[in-house]
C-alpha cells in the first residue's frame, strides 16, 4: 500500500506539540509496518533524520504553506496532484488540515479546536480561513483521530460528527522525560536558577498559554511567601506575547523569573525534571503535553481544572481556575508549604502515566488509518 503524510510540521529544532505527535508516531508506524510505502510530503527542504526508515519517500511539495492563502494552495491544488502522481492509496494529515479536492481515504488528525473557543488569541486571517474550513475538513475526512476525550467531544458536538467516526490517539511523553538523580537535579538549579528551588512553565509564548496570569500568581506567591524560589520560562515567543513583554519589564520580582526560551528535548527535560513543580494554567488545551512530561520527571502539576488538562493529570495534579491568579498563586503556596501533599502528588503521577505511551499512540494512529480503508 502507497500512504501519504502531511509532514508539514517535521521541523529541525522547532518541534512543538503536533510536531512531536507528528515525529513520534510516524517514526514507529514505518518501522513497524516495512511492507508498506510511506511519502512523506513536506513544504520546504527537509532534515534526513526525519526519513525514518528504508521505506519512506521524501517529497516537497510547494509552495512553503505557512499563511491561509499559501495552505488553500497546497492542499487543494499542490497535493491532489502529488497524491495522484504517486498513485496514493491512503492520505494521513496530523496537523488538522487536509484536501476537499481529493477522493483519496483520509485519516486527519484533529488536536483541539482552540481557535473556536478563543478566537480572539489568533491573527484574524488565520481564524478566517480555520472557521470556515475546519468543519468541512471534519465531514470530509474518512476517519478522524484526537488526543483527548475532551477534544473528542468537542469536535462531534461543535461539528455535528458522530462519535462514532472519531478515534482517541493520546500524546506520550518523549524518553529523555524521567526521574533525575539530586546530582543532575543541583546542576540544572545551579544553571537556571541560581541553584533555588523552582516553578517551571514549558510552551510557546501566545495568549491561550495564559502567562500574563501566571506572572501575577507568582508575584502574589512571592509576596506572602518570603522565598528565594524561582520561575523558569521555557518557550518562544509565538505570537500576540506584547502584553507579556509589558509584564516581563515592569513586574515586580522579575529577577526571580528566568526566561530560557525554546530548549531542544535533552535540556527541556532536564529543566522540568529538576523543578519543584510544574505551572500550567493554560486557558485551554487539546492535551497538554509538558504535562504529561513533568508527571514523567515525577514532578507534581498545578494545571488548569479546564478542557482536557484535568483528564491528563488525573490525581497527580492540583487544579486552578487559570482565570484567578490567586487561585494559581494560593495552589503554589499549598504545594509550597505541603510537602507531604507533594509526595502525595509524586506517587500518584506513577499510576498516571501509565496511561500514556507513544507506541501504543502509534498503533491506535495505525488502526484509525486502517479504518479508512474498510
Amino acid at each position: 500500500m502507497r500512504i501519504a503524510v502531511n509532514t508539514r510540521l517535521l521541523l529541525k529544532g522547532k518541534l512543538e506539540g503536533i510536531g512531536w505527535f507528528t515525529y513520534q508516531t510516524l517514526e514507529k508506524i514505518v518501522r513497524n509496518h516495512p511492507e508498506h510505502e510511506f511519502f512523506f510530503f513536506f513544504d520546504r527542504p527537509y532534515d534526513p533524520q526525519f526519513i525514518f526508515a528504508p521505506n519512506v519517500t521524501p517529497v516537497v511539495v510547494h509552495p512553503q504553506a505557512r499563511h491561509p492563502i499559501l495552505f488553500y494552495i497546497w492542499f487543494e491544488w499542490s497535493l491532489p496532484f502529488m497524491l495522484r502522481k504517486y498513485k496514493i492509496d491512503l492520505f494521513l494529515s496530523p496537523d488538522s488540515y487536509l484536501s476537499l479536492a481529493t477522493k483519496v481515504p483520509t485519516c486527519l488528525v484533529i488536536h483541539d479546536l482552540a481557535f473556536e473557543h478563543y478566537p480572539e488569541h489568533f491573527v484574524l486571517s488565520h481564524r478566517m480561513y480555520w472557521r470556515h474550513f475546519s468543519p468541512l475538513f471534519a465531514k470530509k475526512a474518512t476517519r478522524i483521530a484526537t488526543v483527548s476525550t475532551f477534544s473528542k467531544n468537542d469536535i462531534s458536538e461543535r461539528y455535528g460528527i458522530d462519535k462514532s467516526k472519531i478515534d482517541l490517539v493520546y500524546n506520550g511523553a518523549h524518553d529523555e522525560y524521567k526521574p533525575l538523580d539530586n546530582t543532575t537535579r543541583e546542576a540544572v538549579k545551579q544553571q537556571y536558577a541560581d541553584g533555588c528551588e523552582y516553578f517551571v512553565f514549558a510552551g510557546a509564548l501566545h495568549p491561550r498559554k495564559n502567562i500574563v496570569n501566571l506572572l501575577k500568581a507568582f508575584v502574589i506567591f512571592k509576596k506572602r511567601q518570603h522565598t528565594n524560589m524561582k520561575l523558569v520560562i521555557a518557550g518562544r515567543l509565538a505570537w500576540k506575547y506584547e502584553e507579556v513583554e509589558q509584564m516581563k519589564a515592569s513586574m515586580p520580582f522579575k529577577e526571580d523569573v528566568k526566561w530560557v526560551g525554546y530548549m531542544n528535548v535533552d535540556e527541556l527535560s532536564k529543566v522540568i525534571g529538576s523543578a519543584y513543580a510544574l505551572v500550567y494554567a493554560s486557558l485551554f488545551e487539546g492535551f497538554g503535553i509538558p504535562i504529561l512530561e513533568a508527571l514523567e520527571c515525577g514532578v507534581p502539576a498545578i494545571v488548569s481544572n479546564t478542557s482536557s488538562m484535568p483528564e491528563v493529570a488525573g490525581d497527580a495534579a492540583l487544579l486552578v481556575d487559570p482565570n484567578d491568579a490567586n487561585d494559581i498563586a494560593d495552589k503554589m503556596h499549598l504545594l509550597y508549604k505541603d510537602e507531604a501533599l507533594r509526595k502525595k502528588l509524586i506517587s500518584n503521577a506513577q499510576e498516571q502515566i501509565k496511561k500514556f505511551d507513544w507506541a501504543r499512540s502509534a498503533e491506535n494512529l495505525w488502526e484509525s488509518m486502517m479504518k479508512c480503508l474498510k
